[in-house]
């Protein structure tokens, strides 16, 4: 099976190493991928957001699956022309993919569903903004404001604020770019993020993963695209994945098809597990990254095989899912300036080390690697346990050098001393 991957970051450089470790799997192509990437699949340049692109690329390597890695190319509906051309697709169609283009759609979905979710509003007027402010955060008896861009923002969209001024400042500019804003309330605990492949109702979970969105240790900061994971998780009770899984993915799904828009694809959960139990924050329609590079490191089942499964609808006849004892964590390496406009041209050394994984990288015509985005590198590291696997990462990433850049040192910490409960 010769597998095309469509995206250019360390999830997709995961998913190729993955893919690589299937025997069915016997070509493995990317666009437009990245200089860690050309070291394991035949690299073109193409321009992911046009289908016509993608399925003429499809064509010309004569690919007999396209995974499709990042939120765009779907919410433009790359998959359903992919699909059209017949070829096989792992990711959901332009309708479905509105989980996540649209937040208020996807509250619409929940409800539906009869799925726990955070109070929320829409506000799409200025002169509407303030008395919705007064509704919910601090005013509202809540710890925080949470402020989030209806539309797509690269995980950049959400600010959680226990200061008024902020989080209208922030809606504010939200509604100027002509933005409808999500106001919703603060829910409260430990965050999980659920992947689950998905190919109409038949739903197969992942190993649940935990992200780190704030660009500062002990999750100070603005939000990033995520500056670490982990996985699994110990602090989470079988009982409560379950919960997740049948209470929430199930009936998501089963609400996609009575809407006439299955899913099909990576269907990413977030949730809270607050004192009344899980409760969505929000839907992704693809793998998440970092928790991608952590989840895939366990995976022992053949991903291609998988993913395939889901893209032909044959999902409930894949074997049970096998995982590899221990535990991955994930820590990014960010340019300077990251998570705004990063510096860019430097010289990475030490990144073809065995656990590194390449995001804004280019390799130059003297065969140098430079930095070329603002999250440049995920590290990847496995242990017995969390303390171990977090050795592991931190012991590679003393070998790398990029002037400037910046990591968290906390990823996974609070869960490998058992300071996480529920």
């Amino acid at each position: 099976m010769r597998v095309l991957v469509i995206g250019s970051g360390a999830r997709e450089h995961a998913l190729l190493l993955a893919l690589a470790r299937d025997p069915q799997v016997t070509g493995l192509i990317i666009a437009p991928g990245n200089a860690g990437t050309a070291r394991v699949a035949e690299q073109h340049d193409v321009d992911v957001t046009s289908a016509d692109d993608v399925v003429a690329l499809a064509r010309k390597v004569r690919a007999d699956m396209v995974v499709i890695g990042p939120e765009v190319p779907l919410v433009l509906g790359v998959a359903d022309a992919v699909r059209a051309a017949g070829i096989a697709c792992f990711g959901p169609s332009k309708d479905a993919a509105r989980i996540e283009g649209s937040k208020a759609f996807a509250k619409e979905v929940m409800a539906a569903a009869g799925v726990r979710t955070a109070r929320s509003e829409i506000v799409d007027s200025p002169a509407h903004l303030d008395a919705a402010l007064d509704r919910f955060g601090v005013a509202a008896g809540d710890l925080a404001w949470v402020v989030k861009d209806d539309h797509l923002a690269a995980g950049k969209g959400v600010v959680v604020t226990p200061d008024r001024d902020t989080a209208r400042a922030h809606a504010a500019t939200l509604l100027e770019a002509g933005h409808p804003v999500l106001l919703e309330s603060y829910l409260e605990g430990p965050e999980v993020s659920l992947f689950c492949v998905v190919d109409g109702e038949t739903v197969v979970p992942l190993l649940p993963a935990q992200d780190f969105k704030r660009v500062g240790e002990g999750d100070s900061g603005p939000n990033t695209g995520g500056m670490g994971a982990y996985a699994p998780l110990p602090w989470l009770p079988d009982e409560v994945y379950r919960e997740m899984v049948a209470r929430i993915a199930e009936p998501v799904a089963a609400e996609m098809v009575r809407r006439g828009s299955p899913f099909s694809g990576l269907l990413y959960v977030g949730l809270a597990i607050t004192a009344d139990g899980p409760a969505v924050v929000e839907f992704n329609c693809r793998f998440g990254d970092p928790e991608t590079q952590s989840v895939l490191a366990l995976l022992e089942s053949p991903l291609g095989q998988l993913l395939y499964a889901a893209a032909t609808g044959m999902l409930a006849d894949f074997e049970p899912l096998r995982w590899r004892h221990g535990a991955a964590v994930t820590v990014v390496l960010a340019a300077e300036n990251y998570p705004g406009r990063p510096r860019v041209g430097d010289v990475v050394a030490g990144s073809e080390a065995e656990g590194v994984l390449h995001a804004g990288t280019v390799r130059r015509d003297d065969g140098t690697i430079v930095s070329s985005g603002g999250r440049v590198l995920s590290v990847v590291g496995t242990g017995a346990d969390l303390t171990a696997a977090r050795a592991h990462a931190y012991d590679i990433l003393d070998s790398i050098r990029l002037p400037g850049s910046h990591f968290r040192s906390d990823i996974g910490l609070k869960a490998a001393e058992g300071r996480i409960g529920v």
